[in-house]
């Protein structure tokens, strides 16, 4: 914390810049922590935002329900994978992984298998800062491992290094350990969390859809639910809506959130089965899903998440994401350099692994210094930029990796 640089002052934003207060104007590469998919000051979106506080700015949603609450859950059912008919709000990523864990737990426990209450997920996974979301962060190398006598202990399989173009034996293997890990423990699992196709915090390692029906097949076996976290993947990230769609399978629990509202406010939803929700349809509050965020619904959320849906689908923008990702494919992956140990690109991913920490200790200096706004994750120099971003403004992102990179 003493060596840290003073962060820097933005007093206003517009499109994919960030002006600072001395004037200087940054491309946000990052899209805000990858939530700020169509830019800032979008005008339908500030539009959307200032009808509604007029109309309504919110209200519990305990006993009490409104049109852009019933609205959302009515388009996320439309658009998310097959049979996932049903949508808790919440308000923040964090909290509506929590809620998936939560649900997982209960459904099995309503169901009278109250042995089964351990999660399982990825090495090199994250899913949040909450206590129950820390405890499914790898507990030797995630950064919330300081904590692992505090928070409950969980199970950990490998993380799939099969690829995204997939090797199929490493696949097969991958699944077949997968297979033992279920068979020993599956009286005590009551579900399998992954980020489908993308651990993102995770080293922003890509995987394939096949990985993805394997570990489908096999929770049906078991008896496991599968749930996805698609709240960095989710709407467009991958170049696909969700990320499930590289695979074509539908999870039984999924979480949204960050582009859920294009990073307008905090927002999220936990979209659930049919199977999933009537194990809590019972006659008395021993089966109710105890859990009710003050904020689950807000009028301003839902509203600016239908208009951010709406731009998504109006303007065609899983094609700009097409188009990203070559831009991203042409300038990014022919970068060589005995520091450079992988470059990868998906979707508008494009992501620089180094072998050392050290290699980007210059690397944020250097953008700030040419107009851009990066920020180095460990090893990893990434972009992950608004979907309004211009080829001029991405090639430009791409040539101040470069000048990163050779300055190592």
């Amino acid at each position: 914390m003493q060596a840290i640089q003073p962060p820097q002052e933005v007093v206003s934003a517009q499109g994919v810049y960030l002006k600072l207060k001395d004037g200087t104007e940054l491309i946000d590469a990052i899209s805000s922590w990858w939530c700020m998919i169509h830019g800032y000051g979008h005008r339908e979106l500030n539009g959307t935002l200032k009808g509604q506080v007029d109309v309504l700015a919110h209200v519990m949603l305990g006993g009490i329900i409104h049109p852009m609450a019933q609205q959302l859950a009515d388009k996320l059912v439309a658009i998310t994978p097959e049979g996932l008919n049903h949508v808790f709000f919440s308000d923040s990523g964090s909290v509506g992984v929590e809620v998936a864990i939560k649900m997982a737990v209960q459904y099995w426990s309503n169901k009278g298998q109250t042995a089964k209450h351990k999660i399982v997920a990825l090495r090199k996974a994250y899913h949040g800062d909450t206590c129950a979301t820390m405890a499914l962060s790898d507990p030797d190398y995630g950064f919330h491992k300081l904590f692992n006598g505090l928070v409950p202990s969980q199970l950990f399989v490998d993380q799939p290094q099969s690829g995204f173009v997939v090797d199929a034996k490493l696949l097969r293997e991958e699944l077949d350990q997968l297979d033992q890990f279920f068979k020993i423990n599956n009286e005590k699992i009551a579900a399998f969390i992954v980020e489908p196709i993308c651990q993102a915090v995770g080293g922003y390692q890509f995987y394939s859809g096949q990985y993805l029906q394997g570990a489908r097949a096999l929770c049906d076996q078991y008896n496991i639910l599968f749930i996805f976290d698609e709240i960095a993947t989710g709407f467009g990230r991958t170049g696909k809506m969700f990320a499930a769609e590289h695979a074509n399978v539908s999870p039984d629990i999924m979480v949204l959130g960050k582009t859920l509202t294009a990073g307008y406010i905090g927002h999220a939803a936990t979209l659930a089965s049919t199977e999933v929700f009537e194990a809590f349809y019972g006659e008395d509050t021993r089966t109710a899903f105890m859990h009710g965020p003050t904020f689950m619904g807000n009028a301003l959320a839902c509203a600016v998440a239908l208009k951010s849906i709406a731009l998504i689908e109006e303007n065609n923008l899983l094609n700009r994401v097409a188009e990203i990702e070559i831009i991203l494919k042409t300038h990014l992956l022919p970068i060589q350099s005995e520091k450079v140990k992988e470059v990868r690109v998906l979707g508008s991913i494009g992501v620089v692994e180094m072998y050392d920490l050290i290699s980007l200790e210059n690397a944020q200096k250097i953008s700030i210094a040419n107009g851009v706004w990066l920020r180095p994750f460990g090893h990893y120099l990434y972009v992950m930029p608004p979907y309004v971003i211009t080829d001029t403004e991405l090639k430009k992102v791409c040539d101040v990796i470069h000048q990163i990179v050779a300055s190592i």
